[in-house]
């Protein structure tokens, strides 16, 4: 294929590539082009998704060097618009935003597009959405130049809050033009970030798939499992156990097993049974004899949403019996919540008219002891603690908890939503009850 033959040519020319580089820093580096250097580095950019995790050092000693031959280039070689191109794709190929920016300050001649670098700029520091309609609007006059891959993702990035449907398309005419590169594996993941975020599930998991099947060895395959967890519990009644298990089968086994665990935790957080169950299941198997951790930790997800059942003495048994030393601060305060539930379900209903009245005390207000404290109060999701420095919400590290003791602590919004999710049950029950008492 075409673009195999592209990364077999660009392979020829790297270690040439890599001995002018260590030559120039000899040699003033004056009579190296940028634009060859690119090509090396795009080499090397490219392996490393595809697996091949030793070049990664060999990517920063290019960036580096890169950099060093920009800034000391002579402003008459921007007369070649390759070299442009190059300084270009060097700022969104993980180089120095500075740099561009200097090269921009020095652009006396006119030879950088001003529209252009306006929009790399905001697209390197976090700011793609200015000036969104502008980019889209200029990406046709490069769609055939080989900034052009570079170009699209920055289209998309800048309209995917406002168009998400444009911004998936320039993320697949970035998929399309640049195969097998670092282009397609962001372009990917990024459409599946935008699938998830704007409920498209069938697209979510088509994207997810590809993914599977082709990036699965890439550094930044983890963002893709922290999107694929989170597609999966949001939406498993229509993406199905058969699916999610098509694109986890790509997977060798522990990273599996690491993906179905993140996927019970969130699901049995969000008071999705079934997906805990299956999960937890599916993580059970994939463990090894000799491994204790993933067993424990499917065997508490599987507990929690089990909490409110009617066997909820059994299920209490099992997670007191779960040591302490062999969880997470994190599960550990994900445990201490179940056990406060479940310590609900099991506590006797107070009937209407068996409620004790509350003497009042000399000054006329009532006084009111330990037992006296209210449910709202007992399960008030505000009783549940969590580690200070956990995640923001919205974060697919959000479901962690943190340690249930401690003075200075703040509370968890995933413990806090497992409670409150608890609780609505606990409610339906105790009016069950009254309404039987009265």
């Amino acid at each position: 294929m075409r673009w195999r033959r592209r990364l077999q040519i660009y392979g020829m020319t790297v270690a040439a590539g890599l001995g002018l580089a260590a030559s120039a820093h000899a040699q003033a580096l004056d009579d190296l082009a940028p634009y060859k250097m690119i090509r090396s580095l795009q080499y090397v950019q490219d392996t490393v998704v595809l697996g091949d995790h030793s070049a990664m050092e060999m990517q920063r000693f290019l960036l580096s060097t890169i950099d060093e031959r920009l800034r000391t280039a002579d402003t008459t070689i921007f007369a070649d618009p390759r070299n442009v191109d190059a300084a270009l794709v060097y700022a969104m190929s993980g180089g120095n935003p500075q740099t561009l920016e200097l090269l921009v300050k020095n652009d006396v001649s006119g030879h950088f597009d001003a529209r252009i670098t306006d929009a790399v700029r905001n697209y390197v520091t976090g700011r793609g959405a200015i000036n969104s309609k502008s980019v889209a609007e200029i990406f046709p006059e490069y769609k055939d130049l080989e900034i052009a891959p570079y170009l699209a993702l920055v289209s998309a990035n800048s309209v995917l809050r406002k168009d998400p449907t444009l911004a998936l398309s320039f993320f697949d005419w970035a998929r399309l033009i640049a195969p097998g590169t670092l282009v397609e594996e962001a372009a990917l993941r990024r459409s599946i970030y935008v699938a998830e975020q704007n409920g498209m599930v069938e697209k979510g998991v088509r994207y997810s798939s590809r993914y599977a099947r082709r990036f699965l060895r890439s550094p930044y395959a983890s963002q893709f499992a922290d999107l694929f967890v989170k597609l999966a519990t949001e939406h498993f009644e229509e993406i199905g156990e058969d699916n999610i298990q098509e694109i986890l089968s790509f997977m060798d086994a522990p990273r599996q097993r690491e993906v179905y665990l993140r996927m019970a935790r969130l699901s049995a957080i969000s008071g999705n049974g079934r997906l805990a169950a299956m999960a937890s299941e599916r993580a059970q198997a994939l463990t090894a004899d000799g491994e204790k951790m993933p067993r424990t930790l499917a065997g508490l997800y599987s507990g929690l949403v089990s909490v409110s059942s009617s066997d909820v003495s059994a299920v209490m048994e099992k997670l007191v019996a779960i040591p302490d030393e062999d969880l997470s601060a994190k599960d550990r305060a994900l445990k201490e919540a179940a056990r406060r539930v479940a310590e609900e379900v099991l506590r006797p209903p107070v009937l209407i008219d068996e409620a004790p009245s509350v003497a009042p005390s000399e000054s006329g207000v009532e006084s009111v002891g330990a037992d006296d404290v209210s449910e709202d109060e007992r399960m008030s999701p505000t009783a549940v603690v969590a580690d200070p420095a956990a995640p923001a919400a919205g974060e697919q590290s959000a479901v962690a908890g943190g340690e249930m003791q401690g003075e200075d602590q703040k509370g968890d919004p995933a413990i806090d939503s497992f409670v409150s999710t608890s609780r609505s049950k606990l409610d339906e029950i105790d009016k069950l009850l009254k309404g039987e008492g009265s």
